[in-house]
């Protein structure tokens, strides 16, 4: 806001609210900028730190995955502590401030692990990792430094940046609505880009030229991404912080427990508390009969006050309906929620296995000596949710509608189920090409990979059906998710609920990480030998691939079961609630 404005707003009557001066587009370059360079600095370095951690830092491959697991884990789950100060306390422009410095110290730390040769272990050569050097604990503490700084700048820019860059357009005109829904095309076309050039120039630089060259790249790209943020500060629409909704949840429950023994009157819709406060901005909730245990939260004793603005006295002891309401929102999306972190197991593992899986193929491209470096191979995810989002949307979608009459084809939770299913169909085809894989690797070698063993004769361009496929998945039930999310909060709960897909991905990596220690120990002595050791020739990645399937086909069930009990957020009013409607009409009717 500029400080003319500013002194304006001081000037006016104090029952007048501030005008904000919504500069729209004018903020987007700075918006957009930081957005892009932010996405440019960390993706393809997260993307192929495995690989980082193996040939640099001298870790086996499960111990590398397991510390990649629980970094992308605690980095996702930390969105929603993120999400928590930003509402309550700090507000988005200084959350944004501090976390995109915080993602640029982790950049220089971690790219200063690769410059200094004091800084990692000696390098291996030619010798197996079983015996190289590992890291000192000095070299491990100053790696974890660097992660741990990255893990506070994702959490606090991923939960923000979105509704940061809504924020200046005024959403009460047609031109701010327009503006912000063009915000969130380029804002995914940014993340697409940013993802396009980090798996090819970034992971290249990184496996073929230099790491300390492949990560001061990111780093100085971190460093443009502030640069750009703060520039703008002088044009930015920055609000302040209104209170997490999670006091309100916490109020509810603790309500409930002060009251359950008393019993819910015969028509709670009549007698309950239901204070609806003029500023609210979440949309009218209409009364549910699930979770009836909760509605005890607002019944009125003859110990509960109510202040002369119709308020509760003590939100501890008396909550409104539509507090409980919004409170059976969000208990109510915890069973789809756990499906689909259960279904981020699929897309844990293909980027973790997934590479491992490619550092085995044949990875020359053509007859050339150029060799496509094995992070790079998650592209082709990429371009399959790119190319087929807009297909989905122009061609399928409105044929879909002619037939369903729906809004968007089918629903959320059957384009969630669609993307489960393909995802048992990914992890089958994942099992089929790593048996042919292994079988020429062990019978027709095209080389030795003194740290892994033997290369297959199969060309890594047979890793592209598992990975479109896991693209396509992703396009059905991630992007459905996100709307799934956003649509089903209450309005005030829309930052939690945009750290739900983050928090999902995080247990789902903490669950990879132990389903991979659990294999790895049973396997161990087992007939059929281990099923993921180093080098992968010797081991039955196919059988990992086949039980992550059979856990995805259980899922889907779970998930199917879900869905048929979920009710949609205000699309099934109960019959008291429809009753009262008719009856408020009927009062409404002019007598004749």
């Amino acid at each position: 806001m500029e400080q003319g404005d500013m002194e304006k707003n001081d000037k006016a009557a104090t029952t007048e609210e501030p005008q904000l001066n919504y500069r729209g587009i004018k903020a987007m370059p700075f918006v957009i900028g930081n957005e892009t360079f932010e996405k440019l600095g960390t993706i393809g370095t997260s993307t192929n730190l495995l690989v980082y951690l193996t040939t640099v830092f001298n870790m086996n491959s499960i111990t590398a995955t397991l510390l990649i697991n629980i970094f992308s884990g605690t980095t996702n789950f930390a969105t929603l502590l993120g999400a928590y100060l930003c509402d309550t306390y700090f507000g988005r422009y200084n959350t944004l401030g501090f976390a995109s410095v915080a993602s640029f110290l982790g950049m220089l730390l971690l790219c200063l692990t690769a410059a200094i040769a004091k800084l990692h272990p000696p390098h291996c050569g030619t010798k197996e990792i079983g015996n190289c050097p590992g890291p000192t604990p000095w070299q491990m503490a100053f790696l974890l430094s660097s992660l741990g700084l990255l893990v506070v700048g994702a959490g606090g820019i991923r939960p923000c940046n979105l509704a940061f860059g809504a924020d200046q357009f005024n959403p009460n005109t047609e031109s701010g609505k327009r503006g912000i829904s063009s915000f969130f095309n380029w804002y995914y076309f940014t993340y697409t880009f940013a993802m396009m050039v980090s798996l090819t120039f970034i992971v290249y630089v990184q496996s073929n030229v230099s790491w300390a060259w492949g990560l001061a790249i990111p780093t100085f790209l971190m460093l443009l991404s502030c640069v750009l943020f703060f520039l703008g500060t002088r044009i930015y629409v920055i609000l302040k912080p209104e209170g997490s909704p999670l006091a309100s949840i916490v109020q509810v429950v603790v309500a409930a427990v002060k009251k359950r023994q008393l019993k819910l009157p015969e028509q709670p819709w009549l007698s309950l508390f239901n204070h609806i406060p003029t500023s609210t901005i979440n949309s009218k909730l209409p009364s549910t009969n699930q979770f009836r245990f909760l509605d005890k939260a607002a019944i009125i004793t003859p110990e509960d006050q109510v202040k002369s603005d119709g308020s509760a006295a003590n939100p501890w002891r008396l909550c409104s309906m539509q507090q409980v309401e919004q409170v059976k929102c969000l208990m109510r999306v915890i069973p789809i929620w756990v499906a689909a972190s259960i279904y981020d197991v699929v897309m844990v593992q293909q980027k973790t296995y997934g590479v491992f899986q490619a550092l085995q193929f044949d990875r020359r491209l053509g007859n050339t000596n150029f060799t496509i470096p094995a992070a790079s191979y998650i592209i082709f995810t990429m371009l399959a949710l790119t190319i087929w989002i807009p297909v989905y949307d122009r061609i399928i979608c409105p044929t879909l509608r002619r037939f369903t009459g729906k809004e968007g084809g089918i629903t959320v939770l059957q384009k969630m189920g669609v993307g489960i299913a393909l995802a048992i169909i990914t992890m089958l085809v994942s099992a089929l090409v790593e048996e042919r894989r292994r079988t020429l690797a062990i019978t027709k070698p095209v080389g030795i990979d003194p740290r892994r063993g033997a290369i297959s004769s199969l060309s890594g361009m047979w890793l592209i059906p598992q990975l479109s496929l896991l693209g396509l998945s992703e396009a059905f039930t991630v992007v459905g998710e996100v709307e799934f999310y956003y649509k089903q909060f209450p309005e005030n709960m829309r930052s939690i609920g945009g750290s739900f897909l983050f928090v999902g991905l995080a247990l789902s990596s903490y669950f990879t990480s132990f389903l991979v220690s659990v294999i790895h120990r049973t396997t161990s002595g087992a007939a059929t030998g281990q099923w993921l050791p180093e080098d992968l020739n010797k081991g039955r990645l196919d059988y990992f691939y086949y039980l992550i399937a059979a856990i995805e086909v259980a899922n889907l069930g779970y998930f199917i079961i879900c869905a048929k009990w979920y009710k949609y957020k205000g699309s099934d009013p109960s019959v008291h609630e429809v009753d009262m409607g008719k009856m408020q009409s009927e009062k409404e009717k002019p007598l004749v």
